[in-house]
């Protein structure tokens, strides 16, 4: 049974996965008393929590660096929370939009080092459950396909592009095949931007997101759903 000092570094990715599997059918509570951290009633001030909480237990050391959560590996773990059916809830975040490093390439970006290897670990996320009664699901460790990652490539290439020639605002969630540019989750935080009259205003942080459609089909692919 996992406990709090068993947090050492990960040196192989199949350990990463065999820790995460101890974590399969543990209710959220349970993995946070042995961490000594408190459940919050609900999710909506406290957006990140249960991801924080499974990447602390398994000794991820990234935080939120734009790198992966386990860099010495180049596994990123992301929580993927799922309804009664077992699909997923909402699209998952990947990383905020960088602003000053638009002139990249794909295989420099964020986006594709944050989803090379990802150690994705289901958990429900239905509202009638409570949070520390929500339970964790089996992990699995997963890289895109050949055609998974052309089709990231050429959303983000579209995407970046627009970016990159001032056409932000014109963005809408309903671009990209598999990735989106939507306003991340914490739409408190903004930032000063000027703009075409002048004059400075404020703007939203926004944010890659993976659609549903694309997690589903992860998950049918590894779970026969």
């Amino acid at each position: 049974m996992f406990l709090s000092h068993e947090i050492t570094d990960l040196t192989d990715e199949q350990e990463v996965l065999a820790k995460a599997q101890k974590f399969a059918g543990l209710t959220l509570d349970e993995v946070a008393a042995r961490l000594n951290w408190a459940v919050p009633k609900n999710l909506y001030h406290a957006r990140g929590w249960v991801g924080n909480l499974l990447e602390t237990a398994l000794g991820a050391k990234a935080s939120t660096r734009p790198i992966p959560d386990f860099p010495q590996l180049g596994i990123e773990i992301k929580t993927l929370p799922l309804k009664q059916n077992s699909q997923p809830k909402e699209s998952t975040f990947v990383c905020t939009l960088p602003l000053g490093d638009l002139n990249t390439l794909w295989e420099q970006s964020r986006v594709y080092y944050k989803l090379n290897r990802v150690l994705w670990i289901p958990v429900e996320a239905e509202n009638y459950i409570p949070i520390s009664k929500r339970r964790i699901g089996m992990p699995l460790l997963w890289s895109p396909t050949l055609k998974q990652q052309e089709i990231l490539k050429s959303d983000w290439e579209e995407l970046i592009e627009m970016a990159s020639l001032g056409k932000l605002s014109e963005i809408t969630s309903h671009q990209g095949v598999y990735l989106q540019i939507r306003p991340t989750a914490n739409n408190r935080a903004s930032y000063k931007k000027m703009s075409e009259d002048g004059n400075y205003i404020s703007a939203c942080y926004k944010g890659f997101y993976l659609r549903c459609i694309f997690t589903r089909a992860i998950l049918s692919s590894y779970y026969m759903y």
